[in-house]
Order: structure tokens, then C-alpha cells, then sequence
């Protein structure tokens, strides 16, 4: 599954906020860090602020703070206000067959397991999941790194 550009901002967006609470983060550094458009992420900060995930403040200093709550927040939650997973139409031609129909369906359950994980994983527990890795790859003595 590939998601849209949009989300995946959204997502590094949000993640970037949430992992440093009361902070301000600025569009140029998430923009930097994930080397993509400033006017696009834009769009999507703008986003996120509509939905209240995001809280935004001008000037010096300024820059987008999470809002939402990491611990009930979903990946879904983010994922959903910028595309539909599963919305897919039929390949032209292939729709109205058997062959068609089974890919289809197995597509189908695909699209609801993506979307089942996506709401078993919160904001908080997706950053633990890092700060875990971060830490274990920070810890682990240079022969396992090296492997």
C-alpha cells in the first residue's frame, strides 16, 4: 500500500509535533527534514490545524504544536483526513470476471487489514516504538551493529 504524499506529511507532521510536547516545531524544519515542498506541507499544516491535531502561532518563534491526544490519537485518525484506503475502482474490463472478482476481494481484505493496524496504532505508541529502536541501536555493542 502506498499512501499519498499529503498523508505521509501529515503523519511526519504530526509525529515530529507530538514528539516534542509543548514545542513549537516549524514548517521549514519538518519541510528540511523530509525534504519536500514548504507550500505543500503548508496545505497540510492548514489541515491539521482544521482538524485540531495541530496549533499554529506566527512570527519569531512561532511554528505548529501537537494538540491532539497522543494516546488516543490513531494513525487512521491522520491517515483519513487526507485519503480513502480501499476506495479502489475496478480495473476496466477485469471488473465483471471471476479472475477479476477474487482479486478484487483479496485487495478488498488487504485494504481492511491495513486499515485494522492503522487504528490499533496510536501517536504515543508509535513514538515509544522509536525511542525503543533509537535506544536499542545506541545501545547495542558495535558487533551486533555491525551485522
Amino acid at each position: 500500500m502506498k499512501l499519498q504524499t499529503s498523508t505521509m506529511l501529515a503523519l511526519y507532521s504530526v509525529l515530529e509535533a507530538a514528539s516534542q510536547p509543548g514545542k513549537q516545531v516549524s514548517a521549514s524544519e519538518i519541510a528540511e527534514r523530509y525534504g519536500v515542498s514548504a507550500h505543500h506541507l503548508a496545505k497540510v499544516l492548514r489541515e491539521l490545524g482544521r482538524a485540531g491535531l495541530v496549533d499554529s502561532s506566527r512570527g519569531v518563534g512561532g511554528g505548529y504544536r501537537f494538540s491532539g491526544n497522543a494516546r488516543r490519537l490513531t494513525l487512521m485518525d491522520v491517515i483519513e483526513r487526507f485519503e480513502d484506503i480501499g476506495a479502489r475502482s475496478p480495473e476496466p474490463g477485469a471488473a465483471h470476471t471471476d479472475l477479476g472478482l477474487a482479486i478484487a476481494r483479496v485487495l478488498s481484505e488487504i485494504d481492511e487489514i491495513a486499515k485494522a493496524t492503522f487504528r490499533s496504532i496510536t501517536i504515543d505508541t508509535l513514538l515509544k516504538l522509536v525511542e525503543r529502536e533509537r535506544h536499542a541501536s545506541t545501545s547495542a555493542p558495535a558487533s551486533e551493529s555491525r551485522g
